[in-house]
């Protein structure tokens, strides 16, 4: 959004990128992994990455859609076969060694997402060090300043790009070659090293896989539970608030206030707190119950909302650029690791369906973000959010009235809700 602010490419790339996402999570994955098997579909999943990497090197509308196309149709069976590939692994050498399968198979996954979440410091560090070279910036007067934050607009946005230079072409040039390079790395390192799944234990595993169309079906089906429209608002809304972060607060705050050569040591910020505070309250959440710790994570988020609602950026008040999406990294680990976990219960004997309509909704709420990213104003995006929020908050307490409901007169299990951490629940939900 910061680098390709012209014209709103920037977010329009990323919005092509989730609305595909989402066509390709109803449709592609089991298919294509029954026809090439979990590492042949790794492999060409990324190279959809590579391509997207190789438009950015002379991005353009004409460059940038057609790969952003790319990237999303080859995302969901990317995330689907590396699932499927991790628990068959996990379950194989779970019965090697004599062990439980579903640990190993966490373990796994844990191993998988310490490195996976990793990548939002490696890859904003990188950023910023090559970034770091761009020369400084014109001089920002008083007045420029008040076109930052809630004062962003669409023509103040597009202001600012003659205010603040972006990098030249030499440094996008290299930026996307370290990119690029690391993902023709991956590419080499996974389709040598990366050992297929027998043929016959693929077999076992398709044979408890529905069918193409029932695994569509039931996608939507589960709307007809009213816990899971009800949970609808609480899901888009982890969409919506990636976005404006991703989005908004990148282009609207930081690349306005301070430069573009920025936005990556923030990223590393927000990645760094998600991270850690992930598996905080994964631990913490036996002790406390969700309640309290979704309600921890509303008042987080209302107070990042109405601070940057009130906030003038200025860049001398540099700790505040990072303050708050070092405290939004926080609500958002609590979001994602509570919902998912969330879902698994209420939802656990259609977990399938339940997270496919998880990653339908969340992507639906990246679409709307970054679609009206170049529309409306800062300030009303932030009411939007808020909006959201609230209803959000007061749908999920309906939710937990009915499960209330539905549990009286039987034992109360509050006390063995499964304790899933961020980087596991992502791994059920991707």
């Amino acid at each position: 959004s910061s680098l390709h602010s012209e014209e709103g490419l920037g977010v329009a790339s990323l919005s092509v990128i989730y609305a595909t996402l989402i066509l390709s999570s109803m449709f592609l994955p089991s298919v294509i992994i029954k026809k090439f098997g979990c590492k042949w579909t790794i492999v060409c999943s990324m190279c959809c990455y590579i391509t997207f990497s190789l438009g950015n090197f002379y991005a353009s509308w004409f460059t940038l859609i057609p790969t952003s196309m790319i990237l999303g149709l080859g995302a969901a069976p990317l995330w689907s076969a590396k699932c499927t590939y991790l628990t068959m692994a996990g379950n194989l050498y779970a019965q090697k060694v004599g062990k439980i399968g579903k640990y190993i198979v966490t373990q796994y996954f844990g191993i998988f997402f310490l490195i996976y979440r990793s990548s939002g410091v490696w890859g904003n560090l990188i950023a910023s060090l090559v970034f770091d070279q761009t020369p400084n910036k014109a001089n920002l007067t008083e007045a420029d300043m008040l076109c930052c934050g809630t004062g962003s607009c669409k023509v103040n946005t597009t202001n600012r790009t003659e205010v603040s230079k972006g990098p030249s072409n030499t440094l996008i040039y290299t930026l996307m070659g370290i990119y690029t390079g690391s993902e023709i790395l991956a590419v080499l390192l996974v389709t040598i090293f990366l050992d297929q799944i027998s043929t016959n234990q693929a077999e076992r595993q398709k044979k408890s896989v529905s069918s193409f169309r029932s695994n569509f079906l039931e996608t939507f089906q589960r709307l007809k539970d009213k816990r899971q429209c009800l949970l609808i608002p609480l899901t888009m809304y982890s969409g919506l608030e990636q976005g404006f972060l991703a989005g908004d607060y990148n282009k609207s705050y930081v690349t306005c206030a301070l430069g573009i050569n920025f936005v990556g040591y923030v990223m590393i910020c927000f990645s760094a707190t998600n991270s850690l505070a992930s598996l905080l309250f994964g631990k913490i959440y036996q002790f406390t119950g969700r309640k309290v710790l979704f309600t921890l994570g509303a008042i987080l988020y209302l107070s990042c909302i109405i601070a940057l609602l009130l906030w003038k950026p200025h860049s001398n008040q540099l700790a505040l650029f990072f303050i708050i999406p070092a405290i939004w990294g926080v609500a958002d680990a609590i979001l994602q690791t509570l919902t998912n976990a969330l879902y698994g219960i209420l939802f656990e004997k259609h977990k399938e369906a339940a997270f496919a309509n998880y990653r339908l909704w969340e992507s639906l709420g990246f679409v709307i973000a970054f679609s009206y990213s170049t529309f409306l104003s800062v300030s009303i995006k932030l009411y939007i959010l808020l909006t959201v929020l609230i209803v959000a908050m007061v749908l999920y307490g309906v939710v937990e009235y009915l499960e209330s409901k539905m549990s009286s007169g039987t034992p109360h299990t509050a006390n063995q809700e499964p304790i899933i951490s961020q980087q596991n629940a992502q791994s059920t939900n991707l």
